[in-house]
């Protein structure tokens, strides 16, 4: 019996598997395949089964890195191990397994992806772009002796109001020696203060914790955040919330600076005439 073979139905046929094989190719790079882990997939997928050094030698790829891919391969369940060392196999799954793999490394993307969409604005927050202000949130008690902490890099005077009766209550053990620190830092602070029993208490203390402070009548000034001003930053402590904010930024600082420089002049006079 002759057999009569189409050589050109053959050829044809040639280039479209190469053509497959190319668009196979992209489609696994796209979903994050390496070229090697590629061409060993492949090469077993054409083999069905194979040792380590059968299915490296056909693939063209040492023995060593091919133990690594194919066992990245089993971990993707694309490739199951057969018997022992040292007849031990690798033997190719079904490609719907394939499917799976992507359809599963889909939701895991569109997961991480919706996760980020929440984390969107604070990564803002920590974006500096040019001279736009950087404003940072520290949460919890950590995150208000945080921004205290930081207060104490500053360079030169700081402006400052502040609410003791929340800041002891709060922090009782940090406000122990964070005065202190601070006057050894040679920082000085003007502030100006509720005109309570504390409140004049840490007045008397003035020259010795380096700090002017100015007493102002609670009913009618009532301030229960804590504010203070230095370099180029402007720090807010909210006790009711226990948050720390960080503003980084010249023209915000300097403005602010005016304004509690300008409050300070009518502070001096409210304390005048209750302590006189």
């Amino acid at each position: 019996m002759i057999y009569f073979i189409d050589i050109e139905l053959t050829l044809e046929y040639n280039v479209f598997m190469k053509e497959q094989l190319i668009k196979i190719r992209q489609l696994l790079t796209k979903s994050g395949f390496l070229d090697k882990e590629i061409t060993i997939y492949l090469t077993i997928l054409e083999l069905g089964r194979g040792t380590v050094a059968e299915i490296s030698r056909k693939a063209g790829i040492n023995r060593s890195t091919g133990y690594v891919i194919l066992d990245s391969l089993a971990s993707k369940n694309l490739v199951t191990i057969s018997g022992k060392e040292p007849k031990q196999e690798y033997v190719a799954l079904s490609p719907s397994n394939l499917m799976k793999y992507l359809d599963n490394q889909a939701e895991q993307h569109k997961s991480i992806a919706e996760n980020a969409k929440e984390l969107i604005p604070e990564l803002i927050s920590f974006h500096n772009v040019g001279d736009r202000p950087r404003v940072s949130f520290y949460e919890g008690l950590a995150g208000l002796e945080h921004v205290y902490e930081d207060s104490l890099t500053s360079k030169g005077d700081i402006y400052s109001t502040s609410t003791y009766e929340e800041m002891h209550d709060t922090l009782p053990r940090y406000f122990s020696t964070y005065y202190m620190r601070r006057a050894k830092k040679k920082i000085f602070i003007n502030t100006f203060v509720a005109n309570t029993k504390l409140g004049r208490k840490r007045k008397e203390n003035d020259e010795v914790e380096y700090r002017d402070t100015y007493l102002i009548p609670q009913d009618k000034f009532p301030v229960p955040t804590d504010i203070e001003i230095y370099n180029n930053k402007v720090m807010i402590a909210s006790w009711k919330e226990k948050l720390g904010i960080i503003i980084e930024s010249e023209e915000i600082a300097t403005t602010l600076r005016s304004v509690f420089k300008l409050a300070l002049t009518e502070a001096k006079r409210l304390d005048k005439e209750a302590t006189s």
